[in-house]
């Protein structure tokens, strides 16, 4: 669904599993913005370490280099008066005062493209997703290929074992996995590897 341009702000979330082409989908969206000639800014939180700035830029191909910010009260301190759209990846790593800056922008006539997590490396609701998706005009679920049986994947499979929550990685420390080959937490053919038999001996 899109959504006719006007004077009224609304806001969109884009979410799903790790490698699921959220952020291909947001910058996407920030494309079209900018080819209407329409004025955006894009934010994503410094704590994500696997690309910089100017990856970001040379990944999505937006005009404007994307702003890192620490926390979502950041993006008020950046954003320029005549913005129209703004874009906000990896929001699952900004907490939950981004619900209230979302909806705050929203109200102030902006158009709002969130895209991040919906679930943690448990399967557990993870916000400020969800609350996200309450307030939302226009929600997309993003799917991506299940590495077990390449079934549609809603899961994000961690790897590597940890019971923190935020765990930066992605290709090797993730992936994909359906409803059927997902394993809470750590899976099991990670914790329980094979012993290879010693040279000479038969088993």
């Amino acid at each position: 669904m899109n959504i006719v341009q006007g004077h009224t702000g609304w806001l969109e979330v884009i979410c799903g599993p790790m490698f699921s082409g959220k952020s291909e989908e947001l910058m996407r969206r920030m494309r079209r913005s900018e080819i209407a000639r329409r004025r955006v800014q894009m934010f994503q939180p410094a704590v994500d370490l696997r690309r910089s700035s100017e990856e970001g830029v040379s990944q999505g191909g937006l005009r404007t280099p994307p702003l890192l910010v620490s926390s979502a009260k950041e993006i008020l301190d950046f954003l320029e008066v005549r913005t129209e759209v703004v874009g906000i990846d990896d929001a699952h790593f900004l907490g939950p005062d981004l619900v209230e800056i979302a909806n705050h922008l929203a109200d102030m006539g902006k158009q709002v493209i969130v895209a991040g997590l919906d679930t943690d490396y448990m399967g557990r609701p993870f916000e400020p997703i969800p609350a996200l998706l309450a307030l939302a005009e226009e929600i997309t679920k993003t799917l991506a290929i299940c590495v077990q049986c390449g079934g549609p994947a809603k899961y994000t499979q961690r790897l590597v074992e940890s019971t923190e929550r935020i765990v930066i990685g992605a290709a090797g420390l993730y992936e994909a996995r359906c409803r059927r080959c997902f394993e809470p937490g750590v899976p099991r053919q990670q914790q329980l590897d094979f012993v290879k038999p010693k040279p000479g001996k038969v088993q």
